[in-house]
């Protein structure tokens, strides 16, 4: 069970959005890049760092900020999502040292588009599907389409995505727990990975992950938890490899 902390940037700094609204956010820190020192330095085995303003203008925004953090970490997978669209910006990041790259809205509104990129950067594509009562929403959160998110992920995995990021809207940033329910109801229906994602929150959280790991969940992102300190992002870590063990 692969926990990963995330950072979020916003005009160059590490913030957090409460359901993603881009004028409801709280600033953590004006340094990303020491912030995901903070995690690398607690056991962090993957980051994850979404660029809010270029998922809102549909182009990268924060790209400098993102090589800085995967130039200082070379030895730590970087998930990246937030406005990558087309095939340059996808090729700009692996050559920075990215591992992986989050295609979001583009995978909705233009499906082909998923397939080329599979093909073009094998096992370095990951679809974040951000989910309200079951639809897919786009452009930062701000628009819900008609797409049922289990209906095109399978596309996707027949497509060759590496995984898919399944965040649940409504508990993003609110702190009040996992819709767990939800996000096994969507991994049953693939063979790949699936990451939790909106209300990880305390270590009860974690046991409730691990226990569904059978399910196809291999992980979860978690940011305002770690950053307000109702989850000890070390502690989560060692508590879900202790109980992976285990089971």
């Amino acid at each position: 069970m692969l926990l990963i902390p995330a950072i979020d940037i916003k005009d160059g700094k590490c913030v957090r959005l409460r359901q993603g609204r881009m004028d409801d956010d709280t600033v953590y820190s004006d340094d990303p890049v020491a912030i995901a020192a903070r995690w690398v330095e607690a056991g962090a085995r993957r980051i994850h760092v979404v660029d809010l303003n270029g998922a809102v203008e549909g182009k990268p925004v924060n790209s400098a900020v993102v090589r800085e953090i995967a130039s200082a970490f070379p030895h730590v997978p970087i998930q990246v999502g937030g406005g990558i669209r087309d095939e340059d910006t996808i090729q700009t990041y692996l050559n920075a040292g990215v591992r992986y790259v989050i295609i979001g809205t583009k995978a909705v509104t233009a499906p082909h588009f998923i397939s080329d990129i599979c093909l073009e950067f094998p096992g370095h594509i990951m679809v974040g599907l951000d989910v309200r009562d079951g639809k897919v929403a786009i452009e930062g959160w701000s628009k819900l389409s008609r797409h049922d998110a289990a209906d095109i992920a399978v596309k996707f995995e027949e497509d060759g995505v590496e995984a898919f990021i399944f965040t649940d809207i409504r508990r993003d940033g609110m702190m009040n727990g996992l819709n767990l329910d939800a996000t096994i109801e969507f991994a049953r229906n693939l063979r790949i990975q699936v990451f939790a994602s909106g209300g990880v929150t305390n270590l009860d959280d974690i046991r409730a992950l691990v226990a569904a790991e059978p399910e196809g969940i291999a992980g979860a992102i978690t940011g305002r938890a770690i950053y307000e300190g109702s989850l000890d992002f070390k502690v989560a870590q060692a508590l879900a490899d202790e109980l992976s063990a285990a089971s």
